[in-house]
């Protein structure tokens, strides 16, 4: 027979569920219990029901019972659960996880800390006043991510992909997906997913597929459909995602690198001095009459690279090797 939790088991459960219940939406009995589980409680439903009953009578929450499961939300004047709230600056730091973090951490822990991300948004509305509050509001209109390149909207991920995804990601399981590619092309696929990058404003998973000791990226926003499975894997010792990316497998490489010697103009001589591209980068003034400065560096080979010395138009000249030389003549024919 199970044993019957405690006063202060059930103290804690109590406090946890307060947390958790919204003030903007509703949240039923199900979704509680897996954000619960994520932070460690593990309780049977009837448990949960039961003391968002007991909540309901003793604080200002009210149940939806048009339908099951039922719905739970503080009211709308309720102060809700001021002992453990958020801080100013607590709740400032809430907000900017919950804008930057949304894809870098598993979708499970996301709706965990839901309750959270709702609390830092109250704390932070036009309706509280102070000088500490005010503070923390305008520091949010203070700080901006900005692009390097012509800004893009994200393509779109489909959340359901993106929740199956981080959830085979954090458990090490095999993944079922159906893709599609550049051109159109539909697979359907068993992969090992084994990492995920951020790169500009696209989502890539390096995966392995069924079979296959090669890892490949995929595009998140391309993935159709994705199940996450009960089939556990063992992460293999030879990938390292810091190394792969050191290895320039995000920027279209195959690993290798490049000594690379160029000229650049003045502008890009100060422009790099300050924001080198390598350690090893040595510039150095050129002794011809056009000026400018010679670069000599070792780059990871890659696209990417060609790409960048295009787009610096006639700011750029490579010096060496022949081969950098040629990509370059090639690409432009």
């Amino acid at each position: 027979m199970p044993r019957r939790p405690d006063n202060l088991e059930t103290l804690h459960l109590c406090l946890e569920l307060l947390k958790r219940i919204p003030r903007q939406r509703k949240i039923d009995s199900r979704e509680l219990q897996i954000q619960l589980k994520e932070a460690g409680y593990e309780r049977d439903m009837r448990t949960i029901q039961r003391q968002l009953e007991s909540l309901c009578l003793h604080f200002d929450i009210e149940r939806d019972d048009t339908s099951r499961p039922y719905g739970y939300r503080w009211k709308e004047a309720a102060p809700g659960l001021s002992l453990p709230g958020l801080t100013e600056q607590e709740s400032l730091l809430m907000t900017l996880a919950e804008q930057h973090l949304h894809h870098q951490l598993p979708a499970s822990l996301m709706k965990s800390l839901q309750g959270f991300f709702d609390q830092a948004r109250r704390n932070l509305s036009p309706m509280h006043s102070g000088a500490a509050v005010a503070r923390a509001r305008e520091w949010l209109s203070k700080v901006r991510v900005v692009s390097t390149t012509l800004p893009m909207l994200p393509p779109k991920i489909k959340p359901e992909v993106f929740e199956q995804v981080s959830q085979a990601l954090y458990n090490n399981c095999w993944l079922e997906i159906t893709y599609t590619n550049a051109v159109r092309k539909r697979t359907q696929a068993k992969v090992m997913p084994l990492g995920l990058a951020q790169q500009g404003v696209r989502m890539f998973m390096p995966c392995r597929f069924e079979g296959y000791d090669d890892t490949r990226n995929l595009a998140l926003h391309r993935i159709q459909s994705a199940k996450c499975s009960n089939l556990s894997f063992q992460r293999p010792v030879d990938f390292d995602l810091q190394a792969y990316d050191d290895n320039g497998r995000f920027a279209f490489g195959v690993g290798g690198q490049i000594a690379v010697h160029l000229w650049i103009n003045d502008d890009l001589t100060v422009l790099l001095a300050e924001s080198p591209l390598a350690t090893n980068q040595v510039i150095t003034p050129h002794l011809g009459q056009k000026g400018g400065s010679e670069l000599k560096a070792t780059l990871i080979d890659s696209s990417l690279l060609v790409w960048w010395i295009r787009s610096q138009g006639q700011g750029v000249e490579v010096l060496g090797p022949e081969r950098l030389i040629d990509d370059l003549t090639s690409n432009l024919k």
